[in-house]
């Protein structure tokens, strides 16, 4: 029997096989030790259930977010958020393009599949304007929140919550 590559499947599995992929990715990093304030990391069924609802931007929680996890527990929550957000696919383009790779026909397919575009005409460039657009907006959105939070808070914390809550508004995500 033959073994198909991840990109001979149809378009539709192989989104769904990369979610799943992230979400068990982010899953196993939030049971680390370093990911929770405890050190103790969190238990697997919290840690799969808060990774799927963050790269789900579904923003339901089992565990409070600012309380239990680190820095890094709440970074890699906040990744989830965002390649949830915008899709895998769309940031595995951007990585190509950052690395000079050409983006091939099965490739374009997948795009226009994981944005439900009609055409896979100009998908390269729509990804770059999403990721333009998305950086202004999260970025405009840290600066407001920041510069309100600075008021009640220290400058790097407040700049912190800005970033998290930017992305997570952005995102739609609930998370804060």
């Amino acid at each position: 029997m033959k073994k198909k590559s991840l990109l001979s499947l149809d378009p539709s599995k192989v989104l769904v096989s990369g979610f799943a992929l992230i979400i068990l990715l982010g899953a196993f990093l939030l049971t680390l030790p370093i990911a929770t304030i405890d050190g103790e990391g969190l238990r697997w069924i919290d840690a799969l259930f808060t990774s799927t609802s963050a790269t789900c931007v579904t923003g339901l929680v089992v565990v409070d977010t600012g309380t239990t996890f680190t820095k890094f527990g709440q970074i890699v929550i906040l990744s989830l958020i965002q390649v949830g957000g915008l899709g895998f696919m769309t940031f595995a383009t951007f990585f190509a393009v950052l690395l000079g790779k050409r983006i091939s026909l099965k490739e374009r397919l997948l795009l226009q599949e994981s944005l439900n575009n009609m055409s896979y005409a100009g998908i390269v460039r729509l990804v770059k304007r999403i990721l333009i657009f998305t950086v202004v907006i999260e970025l405009v959105g840290a600066i407001l929140l920041a510069t309100r939070f600075s008021f009640d808070m220290p400058l790097p914390r407040a700049i912190y919550y800005g970033i998290f809550h930017s992305i997570s508004n952005f995102n739609n995500a609930g998370f804060d």
